[in-house]
């Protein structure tokens, strides 16, 4: 009888070494590092974050050891820093995306940080620890997102759990059994309901994960055991979930009506899911990222003006048009054609803002949207196909001389490797609480990571050196 899925995600991780890992990476590992700190110094400056981390201060601040929350230099337990930082790195919306309602970055790199300190990590074990993260919370979501969002759950923390306790599992150095331990607890406790969010709510699931998972790697290094099948047994997480736990899927981004626990685990150490992870560079939903970067390059390399538009057709992957679940579409957070106003948006202005607000949400960039825009936003149609690639738009301009330009993406846009991460998040610098030259600082530590000796100097190198205050105007 083959081992299962936990145990060989658990022995996977367990046994993966820096030297099992191509060059290419360790370039997106160090670029998805990168996204998430510069989206945790975003976030830091947003009133969700602040008041969690007042909270956590009163509440779990420790006399000696603990872990350090990022920017605010605070020192608290190691669930509460990972609480703290997963909130700092979710709310400006900068993380990463992976299929559409997954954001790893969000659990993965609070789970890694949460230890570092303690455990003396170097900066080859931390890449090491945030690959094995994402291959193993990325291949468990892979070919389940839509289904699990048309149960009412939200995939982000369901899937987001398991990444937080893989890299900090991996960091603390569990064995085989005791990873497949904390994978079990992981099934024990994952979370997250939608329905919160999408009628004025705050969901704070996403950011509970990563504290969750720190539980569970503790808890498993102490020596509880979990089950051994906790996620394709009869009562298992895929049967909770998703519904089933025969591979039987309700909705799927392609046509796809089936699939095969087996290819969770198929290819592990030589094909790398990490690859596939876009930059939320925008602060907007993830369905709006491809349609917006696509629709800036179209209008730069033709020229075209917003006068000469006519009709704006966006073939986009049909669930997108149904965000947040297929089961349960509508406006989430009260935002309407939501889309429509980005694109709108970005031909006026040959792109869309990296810079935000603290706390802007977006109701009020369309309630501030001028005449031009919103009669833009008429002409724009969005067009579902179950054909069109995940995250990849075809943008079709009609000009009013009778010409229309077109570009069909491939969905790998924002798929960006370290380079183009450094360069597109120098655009937020004069919105972050640190000056140009730290952020410089920070960006050459996590270029040349692997050749730390300490990874925590990532975590240093965030803290404020004079009192926080936000710089974006």
């Amino acid at each position: 009888m083959p081992a299962s899925i936990s145990r060989q995600l658990a022995k996977f991780v367990s046994e993966l070494s820096y030297e099992d890992l191509p060059p290419p990476v360790v370039d997106k590992a160090k670029a998805l590092i990168l996204q998430g700190l510069v989206s945790g110094l975003a976030g830091s400056q947003w009133p969700g974050p602040r008041r969690t981390i007042r909270m956590l201060k009163q509440e779990e601040t420790v006399a000696r050891g603990g872990s350090t929350i990022l920017v605010d230099g605070a020192r608290v337990t190691k669930a509460a820093a990972a609480l703290a930082n997963s909130e700092q790195v979710s709310a400006a919306g900068k993380q990463d995306s992976y299929r559409m309602l997954v954001h790893p970055s969000s659990t993965i790199l609070p789970g890694a940080l949460a230890v570092i300190e303690e455990y003396k990590s170097t900066g080859k074990e931390f890449i090491t620890a945030i690959v094995a993260a994402y291959e193993v919370m990325l291949r468990l979501s892979k070919d389940f997102v839509p289904a699990v969002a048309a149960r009412g759950f939200h995939p982000g923390p369901i899937f987001g759990i398991f990444g937080g306790a893989v890299a900090a599992g991996k960091l603390m150095g569990l064995n085989e059994d005791q990873m497949n331990s904390a994978i079990a607890m992981c099934a024990d406790m994952a979370g997250g309901n939608l329905e919160g969010g999408m009628h004025g709510g705050r969901g704070i699931h996403q950011n509970g994960m990563a504290r969750n998972a720190i539980l569970a790697v503790l808890m498993a290094k102490n020596g509880v055991k979990g089950g051994e099948t906790v996620l394709e047994g009869n009562a298992g997480f895929y049967h909770a979930y998703t519904g089933n736990n025969k591979g039987k899927l309700t909705y799927s981004f392609t046509r796809r009506k089936t699939t095969s626990f087996d290819r969770i685990t198929a290819g592990l150490g030589q094909e790398w899911e990490i690859l596939n992870t876009l930059h939320r560079i925008f602060s907007t939903s993830g369905t709006t990222l491809g349609p917006i970067e696509v629709t800036a390059r179209l209008c730069k390399d033709q020229d075209i003006k917003p006068e000469e538009v006519e009709r704006v057709d966006v073939v986009v992957n049909w669930l997108e048009q149904y965000h947040p679940s297929p089961a349960f579409p509508g406006a989430e957070r009260g935002v309407e054609r939501g889309p429509q106003f980005h694109i709108a948006y970005t031909i006026v202005n040959r792109g869309f803002p990296i810079l935000v607000r603290p706390g802007q949400q977006e109701r009020e960039r369309q309630a501030d949207a001028p005449p031009e825009i919103r009669e833009l936003m008429k002409k724009v149609n969005m067009i579902p196909s179950r054909t069109q690639t995940l995250f990849g738009p075809k943008v079709t301009i009609f000009t009013r001389d009778g010409k229309s330009h077109t570009t069909n993406s491939k969905g790998k846009e924002l798929a960006f490797d370290l380079k183009e991460t450094i360069q597109r998040n120098r655009e937020q610098v004069p919105g972050l609480p640190i000056p140009a030259k730290q952020f410089d600082e920070v960006v050459a530590a996590v270029s040349r990571l692997d050749k730390l000796p300490k990874a925590d100097k990532l975590i240093q190198l965030t803290l404020l050196k004079q009192p926080a205050r936000s710089r974006v105007a």
